[in-house]
């Protein structure tokens, strides 16, 4: 009897499930869904761009002679003035010192000279002297006193030479390595000896297709050039975490690109941007369309192009889209989507077109900003 009772039982348990689900009937996949949200989206673009520094100078040495030391570590910040390198002085010494004994030379020649002269004046005045003696003398005091000035001339000239010896950095910025090293000789025709590029702030330059820039109208009462925010992303994916401006627009078109190029400035002071290095510039405008937004992760692709299921009256449908730029944690749908429509993000892998799911709303932080 108790055997009966038992199988009873589970013949009834078998009939109540058989009434909750017919046979051959699909399952009901639970699914979780986010609902396309329609925002305000900036226009934005992206080109490829190269950090250059404001102020770059190659150092070279102006007088020749022998390197006496380098005065600088490589790689190093170095402000304005500061020491890099020191060439032999003693002959620079010498040529000051000849230079000086030459005028002094000169000085006291001229004294007589102007003795000369004024002796030759009043002979004549006196009616015991000459025209053609007071001429000469007058002659030969000029002529003194152009060798002083060639004389001065030269002593400066020495002077600024034995400056010369001293290389120092005409701009704050980081130093290159050296070109030289203690013991060569250097000169004009030596060429670079190290590189200084300045650091904070820097540019970044890009161009910019024709196309592009008519369709903004940078400065020009289309897009305000002022109200674009220029962003940097690195070549491992990161964002640089300061804004650039935009501070010129070439006043003529690359002939051979049909480009124009575009310069931002951005700040630099941890000196993450160095000079020469590759970087991807994202330009957002004042300006905002209303597009919708989906995450990323309901994103499908096959050979057609891409598209993402949504939930449609219970049943899984999909939905061809064109997208558009990240934003955030989305991604914007130009085309195939009008938003609020029930996007699936979770349990797409065994999602089939006109599949019976069961939707369960997930946070919409999911869709990003």
């Amino acid at each position: 009897m108790r055997n009966l009772v038992l199988t009873t039982f589970v013949l009834c348990g078998l009939a109540s499930s058989a009434q909750g689900q017919q046979p051959g009937q699909a399952p009901v996949l639970p699914v979780g869904v986010v609902a396309a949200k329609l925002g305000p989206i900036a226009k934005t673009a992206e080109f490829v761009g190269r950090v250059e520094a404001i102020n770059r100078v190659d150092v070279k040495a102006r007088v020749t002679g022998y390197l006496e030391a380098v005065l600088f570590k490589e790689g190093d910040e170095v402000q304005q003035g500061a020491p890099l390198y020191r060439i032999e002085k003693d002959q620079f010494k010498a040529a000051v010192e000849q230079a000086r004994g030459a005028l002094e030379r000169d000085k006291a020649a001229k004294i007589l000279t102007e003795l000369d002269l004024q002796r030759a004046k009043e002979l004549m005045e006196k009616g015991s002297g000459t025209v053609v003696a007071r001429d000469k003398a007058l002659a030969a005091d000029q002529q003194t006193q152009g060798s002083l000035i060639i004389d001065q001339a030269n002593l400066d000239t020495a002077n600024i030479n034995l400056r010369y010896t001293d290389i120092i950095s005409p701009i704050a910025g980081k130093v290159g390595k050296t070109n030289v090293t203690v013991g060569n000789v250097v000169g004009p025709d030596s060429g670079p000896i190290t590189v200084i590029v300045s650091q904070d702030p820097m540019y970044v330059t890009f161009p910019v297709s024709e196309r592009a820039f008519l369709r903004a109208k940078v400065g020009e009462g289309g897009v305000n050039r002022d109200s674009i925010k220029v962003a940097l992303h690195f070549a491992d994916g990161q964002t640089y975490d300061k804004l650039g401006t935009i501070n010129f627009v070439d006043v003529t078109v690359d002939r051979k690109t049909d480009t124009m190029l575009v310069r931002a400035t951005f700040p630099n002071p941890n000196s993450m941007l160095v000079d020469g290095q590759l970087v991807r510039v994202n330009l957002e405008g004042g300006k905002t369309d209303e597009k919708v937004i989906v995450p990323q992760a309901a994103l499908i692709a096959d050979q057609e192009g891409v598209y993402v299921f949504v939930v449609d009256d219970g049943k899984a449908a999909v939905r061809r889209v064109k997208t558009g730029a990240e934003s955030g944690a989305g991604i914007v749908i130009e085309s195939g989507l009008s938003g609020g429509e029930q996007v699936i993000v979770q349990g797409l892998q065994g999602i089939r077109p006109g599949a019976a799911v069961r939707a369960n709303p997930l946070p919409e932080t999911l869709v990003g900003d």
